[in-house]
Protein backbone atom coordinates (compact mmCIF):
# COMPACT_ATOMS: atom_id res chain seq x y z
CA UNK A 1 0.00 0.00 0.00
CA UNK A 2 2.62 2.11 0.89
CA UNK A 3 3.91 1.94 -2.77
CA UNK A 4 0.98 2.31 -4.59
CA UNK A 5 0.65 6.02 -2.45
CA UNK A 6 4.16 6.91 -3.27
CA UNK A 7 3.68 6.47 -6.96
CA UNK A 8 0.49 8.82 -7.04
CA UNK A 9 2.76 11.69 -5.52
CA UNK A 10 4.53 11.37 -7.81
CA UNK A 11 2.24 11.67 -10.74
CA UNK A 12 0.91 14.52 -9.21
CA UNK A 13 4.64 16.06 -8.84
CA UNK A 14 5.40 15.74 -12.71
CA UNK A 15 1.50 17.07 -13.20
CA UNK A 16 2.19 20.14 -11.24
CA UNK A 17 5.62 20.59 -12.98
CA UNK A 18 4.09 20.04 -16.83
CA UNK A 19 0.84 22.65 -15.74
CA UNK A 20 3.76 25.51 -14.32
CA UNK A 21 5.32 25.17 -17.41
CA UNK A 22 2.36 25.89 -19.53
CA UNK A 23 1.37 28.71 -17.29
CA UNK A 24 5.11 29.79 -17.70
CA UNK A 25 4.95 29.24 -21.82
CA UNK A 26 1.64 31.75 -21.68
CA UNK A 27 3.30 33.85 -19.74
CA UNK A 28 6.11 34.18 -21.75
CA UNK A 29 3.76 34.68 -24.96
CA UNK A 30 1.78 37.06 -23.53
CA UNK A 31 4.59 39.10 -22.38
CA UNK A 32 6.62 38.78 -25.70
CA UNK A 33 2.85 39.84 -27.25
CA UNK A 34 2.85 43.17 -25.16
CA UNK A 35 6.70 44.07 -26.12
CA UNK A 36 5.48 43.84 -29.91
CA UNK A 37 2.44 45.84 -29.18
CA UNK A 38 4.39 48.03 -27.45
CA UNK A 39 7.13 48.16 -30.00
CA UNK A 40 4.82 48.47 -33.08
CA UNK A 41 2.89 51.77 -31.20
CA UNK A 42 3.49 55.20 -32.23
CA UNK A 43 4.86 56.86 -29.25
CA UNK A 44 5.75 60.34 -30.58
CA UNK A 45 4.71 63.16 -28.69
CA UNK A 46 2.92 65.45 -31.18
CA UNK A 47 2.94 69.80 -30.40
CA UNK A 48 -0.81 70.45 -30.68
CA UNK A 49 -1.35 73.43 -33.57
CA UNK A 50 1.64 72.68 -35.64
CA UNK A 51 1.23 68.75 -35.34
CA UNK A 52 5.15 68.68 -35.43
CA UNK A 53 7.39 66.39 -32.88
CA UNK A 54 8.00 67.63 -29.54
CA UNK A 55 11.77 66.85 -30.18
CA UNK A 56 11.54 68.89 -32.82
CA UNK A 57 10.58 68.50 -36.93
CA UNK A 58 12.99 66.15 -39.13
CA UNK A 59 13.38 68.30 -42.19
CA UNK A 60 11.93 72.31 -42.86
CA UNK A 61 11.31 73.06 -46.34
CA UNK A 62 9.72 76.60 -47.37
CA UNK A 63 7.98 77.69 -50.55
CA UNK A 64 7.87 81.11 -51.34
CA UNK A 65 5.06 82.02 -54.04
CA UNK A 66 5.70 84.89 -56.11
CA UNK A 67 2.06 86.83 -55.66
CA UNK A 68 3.60 90.11 -58.05
CA UNK A 69 2.48 89.10 -61.09
CA UNK A 70 -0.51 87.21 -62.33
CA UNK A 71 -0.04 83.53 -63.57
CA UNK A 72 -2.15 81.97 -66.83
CA UNK A 73 -4.39 79.37 -66.64
CA UNK A 74 -1.93 76.97 -68.07
CA UNK A 75 1.51 77.96 -65.70
CA UNK A 76 -0.63 77.93 -62.45
CA UNK A 77 -1.95 74.26 -63.29
CA UNK A 78 1.50 72.99 -63.85
CA UNK A 79 2.64 74.71 -60.04
CA UNK A 80 -0.02 73.16 -58.21
CA UNK A 81 1.11 69.61 -60.22
CA UNK A 82 4.90 70.69 -59.21
CA UNK A 83 3.98 72.18 -55.44
CA UNK A 84 1.71 68.90 -54.93
CA UNK A 85 4.78 66.87 -55.27
CA UNK A 86 7.09 68.86 -53.24
CA UNK A 87 4.20 68.77 -50.36
CA UNK A 88 4.28 64.92 -51.10
CA UNK A 89 8.23 64.62 -50.31
CA UNK A 90 7.94 65.93 -46.95
CA UNK A 91 8.37 63.06 -44.73
CA UNK A 92 6.49 62.82 -41.18
CA UNK A 93 7.50 64.98 -38.91
CA UNK A 94 8.87 67.61 -41.61
CA UNK A 95 7.81 70.80 -41.49
CA UNK A 96 6.42 72.54 -44.16
CA UNK A 97 6.25 76.82 -44.42
CA UNK A 98 4.91 78.51 -47.43
CA UNK A 99 5.17 82.33 -47.62
CA UNK A 100 4.37 84.49 -50.66
CA UNK A 101 6.18 87.72 -52.17
CA UNK A 102 5.22 91.13 -51.88
CA UNK A 103 6.29 94.30 -53.63
CA UNK A 104 8.30 95.03 -49.87
CA UNK A 105 11.79 93.81 -49.18
CA UNK A 106 11.30 91.11 -46.36
CA UNK A 107 7.96 91.25 -46.40
CA UNK A 108 6.48 87.60 -46.62
CA UNK A 109 2.93 86.79 -45.26
CA UNK A 110 2.42 83.14 -43.97
CA UNK A 111 0.08 81.10 -45.89
CA UNK A 112 0.95 77.57 -44.39
CA UNK A 113 3.24 76.10 -40.80
CA UNK A 114 3.03 73.01 -40.06
CA UNK A 115 4.43 69.12 -40.19
CA UNK A 116 3.31 66.46 -41.85
CA UNK A 117 1.34 64.64 -39.02
CA UNK A 118 1.90 61.31 -41.17
CA UNK A 119 -1.33 59.90 -43.11
CA UNK A 120 -1.47 56.68 -41.84
CA UNK A 121 0.03 54.72 -44.03
CA UNK A 122 2.40 53.45 -41.13
CA UNK A 123 0.21 52.35 -38.57
CA UNK A 124 -1.81 49.21 -38.33
CA UNK A 125 -5.14 48.11 -37.02
CA UNK A 126 -3.51 46.56 -34.48
CA UNK A 127 -1.39 49.55 -32.67
CA UNK A 128 -3.17 52.64 -33.97
CA UNK A 129 -5.75 53.91 -36.31
CA UNK A 130 -4.68 54.45 -39.64
CA UNK A 131 -8.17 55.81 -40.45
CA UNK A 132 -8.53 57.99 -37.95
CA UNK A 133 -4.84 59.70 -38.87
CA UNK A 134 -5.62 59.76 -42.33
CA UNK A 135 -8.67 62.09 -41.50
CA UNK A 136 -6.43 64.36 -39.19
CA UNK A 137 -3.74 64.70 -42.49
CA UNK A 138 -6.35 65.29 -44.86
CA UNK A 139 -7.91 67.87 -42.41
CA UNK A 140 -4.41 69.86 -41.24
CA UNK A 141 -2.24 68.83 -44.20
CA UNK A 142 -3.04 67.96 -47.42
CA UNK A 143 -7.23 70.32 -48.14
CA UNK A 144 -5.17 72.94 -47.13
CA UNK A 145 -2.06 73.10 -49.30
CA UNK A 146 -4.20 72.03 -52.27
CA UNK A 147 -5.71 75.61 -52.10
CA UNK A 148 -3.05 77.54 -51.71
CA UNK A 149 -1.56 78.37 -55.43
CA UNK A 150 -4.75 79.57 -56.02
CA UNK A 151 -4.54 82.35 -54.02
CA UNK A 152 -1.59 83.52 -55.93
CA UNK A 153 -2.83 83.49 -59.13
CA UNK A 154 -3.80 87.02 -59.76
CA UNK A 155 -1.64 88.58 -58.55
CA UNK A 156 -1.06 92.54 -56.59
CA UNK A 157 0.33 94.16 -59.15
CA UNK A 158 3.41 95.09 -57.06
CA UNK A 159 5.81 97.98 -57.96
CA UNK A 160 9.17 95.66 -56.88
CA UNK A 161 9.46 92.21 -56.56
CA UNK A 162 12.73 91.73 -53.76
CA UNK A 163 12.83 88.39 -54.27
CA UNK A 164 16.73 88.53 -52.81
CA UNK A 165 14.95 89.77 -49.40
CA UNK A 166 12.50 86.92 -49.47
CA UNK A 167 15.07 84.51 -48.83
CA UNK A 168 17.57 86.07 -46.67
CA UNK A 169 14.32 86.71 -44.31
CA UNK A 170 13.50 82.85 -44.78
CA UNK A 171 16.96 81.48 -44.47
CA UNK A 172 17.42 84.07 -40.96
CA UNK A 173 13.87 82.96 -39.74
CA UNK A 174 13.44 79.69 -40.48
CA UNK A 175 16.84 77.64 -41.45
CA UNK A 176 19.05 78.95 -38.99
CA UNK A 177 15.63 79.64 -35.88
CA UNK A 178 14.54 76.86 -33.72
CA UNK A 179 12.77 75.04 -36.83
CA UNK A 180 15.90 74.82 -38.95
CA UNK A 181 18.66 74.53 -37.35
CA UNK A 182 20.53 71.28 -37.86
CA UNK A 183 18.19 70.01 -40.29
CA UNK A 184 17.64 69.60 -43.70
CA UNK A 185 16.61 72.28 -45.30
CA UNK A 186 15.24 72.87 -49.06
CA UNK A 187 13.91 75.97 -50.60
CA UNK A 188 12.10 76.05 -53.08
CA UNK A 189 10.92 79.77 -55.39
CA UNK A 190 8.20 79.86 -57.32
CA UNK A 191 8.42 83.18 -59.09
CA UNK A 192 9.48 84.81 -63.12
CA UNK A 193 12.93 85.32 -60.99
CA UNK A 194 13.24 88.99 -61.70
CA UNK A 195 14.88 91.11 -58.98
CA UNK A 196 13.47 94.48 -58.94
CA UNK A 197 13.92 96.93 -56.74
CA UNK A 198 15.55 100.43 -55.53
CA UNK A 199 19.04 98.52 -54.80
CA UNK A 200 18.86 96.87 -58.09
CA UNK A 201 17.19 96.02 -61.14
CA UNK A 202 17.19 93.48 -63.54
CA UNK A 203 15.07 95.13 -65.75
CA UNK A 204 18.05 97.33 -66.50
CA UNK A 205 20.98 95.67 -65.21
CA UNK A 206 19.34 92.33 -67.15
CA UNK A 207 21.36 88.31 -65.73
CA UNK A 208 24.94 89.97 -65.52
CA UNK A 209 26.20 88.99 -62.37
CA UNK A 210 29.15 91.60 -62.15
CA UNK A 211 26.71 94.31 -62.50
CA UNK A 212 25.04 92.53 -59.48
CA UNK A 213 27.81 92.25 -57.58
CA UNK A 214 28.67 95.98 -57.75
CA UNK A 215 25.59 97.28 -56.80
CA UNK A 216 24.52 97.98 -53.14
CA UNK A 217 22.04 94.77 -53.31
CA UNK A 218 24.86 92.54 -53.21
CA UNK A 219 25.64 94.05 -49.75
CA UNK A 220 21.98 94.34 -48.28
CA UNK A 221 20.50 91.20 -49.12
CA UNK A 222 23.88 88.83 -48.62
CA UNK A 223 23.01 85.85 -47.25
CA UNK A 224 25.01 82.44 -46.40
CA UNK A 225 22.94 79.65 -47.74
CA UNK A 226 24.96 76.97 -46.64
CA UNK A 227 23.25 73.98 -45.60
CA UNK A 228 20.25 74.78 -47.86
CA UNK A 229 18.95 72.96 -50.90
CA UNK A 230 17.25 75.41 -53.77
CA UNK A 231 15.17 74.73 -56.39
CA UNK A 232 13.39 77.45 -58.66
CA UNK A 233 9.90 76.95 -59.95
CA UNK A 234 10.65 79.43 -63.23
CA UNK A 235 8.08 81.18 -64.52
CA UNK A 236 8.16 82.48 -68.26
CA UNK A 237 7.67 86.04 -69.55
CA UNK A 238 7.78 87.34 -72.77
CA UNK A 239 9.64 89.81 -74.70
CA UNK A 240 12.84 90.17 -72.16
CA UNK A 241 16.01 91.50 -72.74
CA UNK A 242 17.81 88.56 -71.68
CA UNK A 243 17.24 84.70 -72.38
CA UNK A 244 16.50 82.14 -69.65
CA UNK A 245 19.08 79.98 -69.66
CA UNK A 246 21.56 83.28 -68.98
CA UNK A 247 18.94 84.47 -66.35
CA UNK A 248 19.01 80.71 -64.53
CA UNK A 249 22.72 81.09 -64.53
CA UNK A 250 22.67 84.08 -62.87
CA UNK A 251 20.86 82.66 -60.06
CA UNK A 252 22.61 79.63 -59.92
CA UNK A 253 25.87 81.46 -59.21
CA UNK A 254 24.13 83.29 -56.51
CA UNK A 255 23.21 80.84 -54.27
CA UNK A 256 25.98 79.10 -55.14
CA UNK A 257 28.64 81.97 -54.33
CA UNK A 258 26.60 82.49 -51.11
CA UNK A 259 27.53 78.51 -50.16
CA UNK A 260 24.09 77.67 -51.20
CA UNK A 261 23.25 74.06 -53.05
CA UNK A 262 21.54 74.80 -56.39
CA UNK A 263 19.70 71.57 -57.31
CA UNK A 264 17.37 72.36 -59.94
CA UNK A 265 15.21 74.50 -62.13
CA UNK A 266 11.58 73.30 -63.60
CA UNK A 267 10.54 75.59 -66.36
CA UNK A 268 6.76 76.10 -65.58
CA UNK A 269 4.14 75.81 -68.40
CA UNK A 270 2.77 78.23 -70.43
CA UNK A 271 3.58 81.91 -71.38
CA UNK A 272 2.83 85.00 -68.62
CA UNK A 273 1.79 88.12 -70.26
CA UNK A 274 1.93 90.31 -67.03
CA UNK A 275 4.62 92.01 -65.78
CA UNK A 276 6.50 90.94 -68.97
CA UNK A 277 9.19 93.83 -69.44
CA UNK A 278 8.96 97.68 -67.64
Amino acid sequence: MARRGGRKKKKTNIGAVLGAGVLGLLSLGMIAGFAWMWSRTDKTEIVKGTNCPATGATSATVVIFDATDQLSPTTLTDLKNQFREIVGSVEKGGYLRVVSLTGRPGEIPLMFDACNPGDGADLDSWTGNPEMARRKWKQAFDEPLAKLPDAIANGTEAKQSPIMAAIQKVKLTVFDGEIGAGRPNRLFVASDMIEHTDLYSQYKAGPDYEKYAGSLAAKEYRTPLGGVDVSLLYVERPNRKFESLAHVEFWKQWVERQDGSFVKVIRLAGLNLAGAEQ
